[in-house]
Parts: C-alpha cells; sequence; structure tokens
C-alpha cells in the first residue's frame, strides 16, 4: 500500500484492513496446520499401506511355496519319490490348500498301500508260475515215465496169437486201466503143457500199482518156468516176492489173485479174488467162491496155511468169466453200480457165443452203463470157452 493512499484513508479502515490481513495470516497458519496434518496422515498411512503389502506379498510368497510344493509332491509320486510328511505344513491350513493338501496325502497313501500290495500279488504271482512250470515238468516227466511204463504193461499182456495157440480153449481178455497205469493183472502163460491163468487186481491204480502189477507178471512167470506146480508153494512163494518188495517200497499195496492151471478140460483154481462165474453148456450157472482159496497178497509174510484149491472139470461149450472189481462195481451217473448179478445173467444169456462176443459184449454194456460217469477203477475181464 501506498502512503498516498494510506493518507487518504480513515483509522477505521485501516483498522478493518489491518483485521483482514490478521485473517488472511490466521487462515494461512491454519492451512499450514492443516497441510501438515494431512502430511503427517500421508505420510503414516503410507507406511501402514507399506507394511501390509509386506505382510500380503510374504503371505503371497508362503502361498506359493505350499502350492509349489503340492506341484512337486504330484511330481515325486510319478517318480516315485514322495514322502507325505513334506506336505504336512501345507495340509495344516485350514483354507482350501490345507484341504486339498490333507486329500492328497491320503491319496497317495493309498495308491501306495495299493501298490504294494499290487507288488505283493505280483510277486505271488511270480511265485505260482514258477511252481506251475516246475509242475508242468515234472507232470511232462512224470507222463513220459508213466507212458513207458504203460506200454510196458500192455506189452505184457498176452497177444492173441498167443491165445489161440491153447489147446482146447478160446481165450479173450481185456484191460482198461482207469489212469495211465492200471492196478490189474491178467495173463495166459503156457509152459510144457501146463496152462497158467490169472487174474487180479493190486489195490488203488496208478505208477505204484502198475509197478507192482509188473511184478506179480514177473513172479508168476519165473515160478512157472522153474516147474512150480505146487498150488500152496507156488501162491506163497509169489506172495514172499510182493511182500519183501511192499516193505522195501513202504507201501501198504495188496494184490487179490486167483490162478487156475488148466489142463486138458480140467481148472484147478487156487488164490482169493472175485467169485469165478461158470455157465455150463445149456445154460446153467454156476459161481464159485474164492474167499476160502487163498489171502491176499504183500500182506503178510506167509500166508501157505490160507492157500487151498478146488477143481471144475469143462465140457465142450462150457464157459468160464474172470473178471474184476472194476466191472461189477462199475457206477452210472446216480452211483448205481453195474453188479455181479448182472454181469452173470447176461453171461448166461450168451453163453453161445464165441469167447470174444461173449467178452464185447459185457464190456459194452459195463460201459453202457457207466455212460458219461467218471471210471474210478481198472475193468478187467478174462473168458474162457471150452473148445
Amino acid at each position: 500500500m501506498q502512503k498516498g493512499q494510506i493518507k487518504n484513508k480513515s483509522v477505521e479502515q485501516l483498522l478493518v484492513e489491518i483485521e483482514s490481513l490478521k485473517q488472511q495470516l490466521l487462515d494461512r497458519e491454519n492451512e499450514k496446520s492443516d497441510l501438515e496434518i494431512l502430511l503427517e496422515t500421508t505420510t503414516e498411512h503410507s507406511t501402514n499401506i507399506e507394511a501390509e503389502l509386506h505382510n500380503t506379498n510374504e503371505q503371497m510368497s508362503r502361498y506359493l511355496q505350499q502350492v509349489y510344493s503340492i506341484t512337486n509332491a504330484a511330481a515325486a509320486v510319478e517318480a516315485g519319490t514322495f514322502q507325505s510328511h513334506t506336505l504336512d505344513e501345507v495340509a495344516n491350513r485350514s483354507d482350501e490348500l490345507g484341504r486339498l493338501a490333507r486329500v492328497f496325502q491320503r491319496m497317495t497313501e493309498q495308491i501306495k498301500t495299493r501298490e504294494e500290495k499290487l507288488k505283493q500279488q505280483v510277486e505271488q504271482l511270480r511265485i505260482e508260475i514258477e511252481i506251475n512250470q516246475r509242475l508242468n515238468a515234472e507232470n511232462s516227466s512224470m507222463a513220459a515215465k508213466l507212458e513207458v511204463t504203460r506200454e510196458l504193461q500192455q506189452m505184457l499182456l498176452p497177444k492173441e496169437q498167443e491165445l489161440r495157440q491153447i489147446a482146447g480153449l478160446e481165450i479173450s481178455g481185456f484191460m482198461e486201466p482207469a489212469d495211465e497205469m492200471g492196478g490189474d493183472y491178467y495173463d495166459v502163460l503156457n509152459h510144457e503143457g501146463l496152462v497158467k491163468i490169472g487174474i487180479g487186481d493190486v489195490s488203488g491204480h496208478g505208477l505204484e500199482s502198475g509197478v507192482l502189477m509188473l511184478m506179480v507178471q514177473t513172479a508168476v512167470r519165473t515160478l512157472l518156468t522153474s516147474n512150480e506146480t505146487d498150488s500152496t508153494k507156488f501162491l506163497n512163494v509169489l506172495n514172499r516176492t510182493i511182500y519183501d518188495n511192499v516193505q522195501r517200497m513202504r507201501s501198504d499195496k495188496n494184490v487179490t489173485l486167483a490162478l487156475l492151471d488148466y489142463q486138458e478140460g480140467r481148472l484147478r483154481l487156487s488164490g482169493q479174488h472175485e467169485e469165478m462165474i461158470v455157465v455150463r453148456s445149456g445154460g446153467h450157472l454156476e459161481q464159485i467162491d474164492t474167499i476160502d482159496l487163498g489171502f491176499p497178497l504183500g500182506l503178510q509174510a506167509d500166508i501157505a496155511v490160507f492157500v487151498a484149491q478146488t477143481e471144475v472139470q469143462l465140457h465142450p461149450g462150457d464157459v468160464v468169466v474172470l473178471y474184476t472189481d472194476g466191472i461189477i462195481e462199475a457206477e452210472d451217473i446216480l452211483g448205481r453200480q453195474y453188479g455181479l448179478k448182472r454181469l452173470c445173467e447176461l453171461v448166461k444169456l450168451n453163453w453161445r457165443r464165441s469167447a470174444d462176443k461173449i467178452k464185447q459184449t459185457v464190456i459194452d454194456d459195463v460201459k453202457g452203463h457207466i455212460g458219461k460217469q467218471k471210471v474210478y477203477d481198472d475193468i478187467t475181464m478174462l473168458v474162457l470157452k471150452q473148445k
């Protein structure tokens, strides 16, 4: 304000202007104070925001690390190196990430359990495969041995040409084992005019029974060629041979055996076996029990006291049937046995036919009775017909 202007104003005006200036100064002071307060507040807020941002960054960093932990865990599972405890920190969270980690832990534990179980199953399967392979190899070896023994057994059966050379008799035989090896025995041996006919049954069937049957055949032939004609001595020596071998084998097998000496129409029968069927010319049927004619071979060392014999005179057209229990005990699908009565009736009806026809008729009837039922025992039959 210039001096001329001040002189021209009154005191009141000056006072008013002075008050106005004072007010302006005061307002500026207030504005300055407000600015200082605003600056201070802004600075404080900025500091809080920075702290919050720092905390948020740290939380986000931990969150991302824990997310990475789950990602790394998934890779570890794939690599087979996962350890469940590596997710314990994440699993302690109460949010969705923690829930995800807990689910992942449970899932991987279940997978691990299943993998262990699968490994055990695979190992068990491997062991079973190895066992099966060994068993197959052993079975193949056993089958080969059985086949050789079976062939030997069949080779030792009397041939048709031999049977046709027996003077005075038509003879027809049949043997069919239940397994690869049969335990049944029949033979027809001709030595210096004496015909030795045998039929027997080793208990059970299979390799052991088949081998024992071969022993019987060999021993019978040996005794016959040694000119042993006494029935008691013949059976007792045969029994001792079988008994000693059974003891060595530590076996519980035994043999029922009937031996017939045939010469010029006369039969001498000794040994314990099934009943002998005789159908006379004209159809009259006789059943000869052998229970008191011997004792099963191989059960005790000496059976001489049990051995006896009976004689049967044959006339032209008479038929003799020898058989093992595989025929009369053959079962149909309902478990019904063929039976001795049915066998006797069938032979009686067919006595006029040849020995071979009679044999075949019986075998066909027995097999028809069995049908599709499993055959449990060897089937053996020998038919003699006096010429």
